[in-house]
């Protein structure tokens, strides 16, 4: 591999970079792709974002955003100032000069991860990839995927990288919902192939993020996503156990994080909830965990905690049939109203939401399940759509027991605490009463 950073092709794609006349495509534009397009857009680059769904890239070309960290407003800019369009067709990655690839990487159902889009996109770039060009890939995956699978296929076109093309590694940090941390400030990590490829991806995204940080390799890129999620999705797992000892011992678990937290070094406050959600926290540890077991090493921690939180729609389906029981009435055939079914506050994300785990077990225990949440109109539970209910007020009162799982900001809970007959709280919002 070639180490210079004195190529031809290096010298040219690095002039326009800074001189911002480079074109940059970004690879599915989704939580991740959009907003980065919309950082590089603002920061006088023309984007073209690439995107398998004819009926998300339509919406985006008409000005009108699917997400909400994205307002449409701002992409409407984008677009009346020539900086950003939207399309299906491959063919268009010959005429980019930068190229970052923000593609799912799910799991499939034996835990094991799907990189099916990675390779599907890297197919597009061998096919249609030109000297001069710089890749990042910024899709979450395990250690090792960028030089083993991406790089591997590009070589095979005859493409030398560090001379020809360069190759990069940068996780995305998306934290949706947040207004303090976005995608312009939030710390950028990169590692490229060789020296060449860190140069030009460092350069590329300093353009148009406020602080890039440099590391040895993709593999160390890659490595630093994955702790930063095992790190939260493991305390997660540490306080959900707590929570279930609280119970246990008759204490309230809440009361002893709030004073825990009071201590000022030494300990960083988490808190219990009804398990994890979104694409990162539940789905990135067992990345990690699979690529550990290629190499006969059983991640304990991981799958300790993926056991512990995976657990947690269960432990409160059964508080809620416990206060069902108490009440005199079984949970079958009784009404069962869910408050809130996106991963987290504020946002109109379900993936991996413990909701809907939560909606399924009621489900599957004869219960009559409800659900609002202003965020999501709608929702599919098991192949069964669900739609939220029109006016809460009347969904609280007809309930025979509330379950709160996501608690946005909208909701006075206080009216909500007084408006229903039982109530099942998994985040502590009577603190705010």
């Amino acid at each position: 591999m070639t180490d210079t950073t004195s190529s031809q092709h290096h010298r040219q794609l690095i002039e326009r970079i800074t001189a911002r006349t480079a074109r940059v495509g970004i690879v599915g534009i989704g939580y991740v792709g959009l907003p980065l397009a919309m950082v590089f857009a603002e920061a006088g680059f023309r984007v073209t974002g690439i995107d398998i769904s004819p009926e998300r890239v339509a919406s985006l070309n008409d000005g009108i955003s699917h997400i909400e960290d994205v307002p449409s407003a701002q992409l409407q800019q984008q677009r009346a100032a020539g900086r950003f369009e939207a399309t299906t067709d491959y063919a268009v990655l010959r005429e980019l000069d930068a190229i970052s690839i923000c593609v799912p990487t799910p799991l499939r159902k034996t835990r094991d991860p799907d990189i099916s889009f990675i390779v599907n996109v890297t197919e597009q770039l061998a096919r249609y990839m030109r000297p001069g060009q710089v890749i990042v890939l910024e899709s979450t995956t395990y250690p090792g995927t960028t030089r083993e699978v991406i790089l591997p296929q590009l070589q095979a076109h005859g493409h030398e990288v560090g001379r020809d093309y360069f190759l990069a590694f940068s996780p995305e940090r998306v934290d949706p919902g947040r207004s303090d941390w976005t995608t312009r400030n939030t710390p950028k990590v990169i590692g490229g192939v060789t020296p060449a490829c860190l140069v030009a991806a460092q350069m590329l995204y300093e353009q148009a993020i406020e602080r890039v940080v440099p590391v040895s390799s993709p593999e160390a890129a890659e490595m630093v996503k994955l702790l930063e999620n095992t790190f939260r999705a493991v305390n997660i797992g540490l306080v959900n156990e707590v929570l279930l000892m609280c119970d246990k011992l008759g204490l309230n678990v809440w009361e002893v994080i709030e004073a825990a937290a009071t201590k000022p070094f030494g300990f960083m406050k988490f808190t219990p909830g009804p398990g994890l959600g979104g694409h990162c926290i539940p789905i990135d540890p067992l990345y990690l965990s699979w690529k550990l077991k290629t190499l006969n090493y059983n991640a304990r921690f991981i799958e300790l905690a993926s056991e512990v939180n995976t657990s947690m729609p269960h432990y409160w389906v059964q508080k809620v049939q416990d206060a069902l029981n108490e009440a005199a009435k079984p949970l079958r055939g009784s009404s069962v109203l869910v408050i809130g079914v996106a991963y987290k506050k504020d946002v109109n994300d379900v993936r991996e939401s413990p909701a809907l785990d939560i909606m399924h077990l009621l489900d599957g225990k004869g219960a009559k399940v409800s659900y609002h949440d202003p965020h999501v109109p709608d929702v599919l539970v098991e192949e069964q759509r669900h739609h939220s209910v029109g006016v809460l007020d009347a969904a609280l009162a007809a309930a025979d027991c509330t379950i709160i799982v996501t608690d946005h900001s909208v909701y006075d809970w206080a009216h909500i605490h007084c408006s229903t007959r039982l109530i099942v709280d998994t985040r502590w919002t009577q603190r705010q009463v």
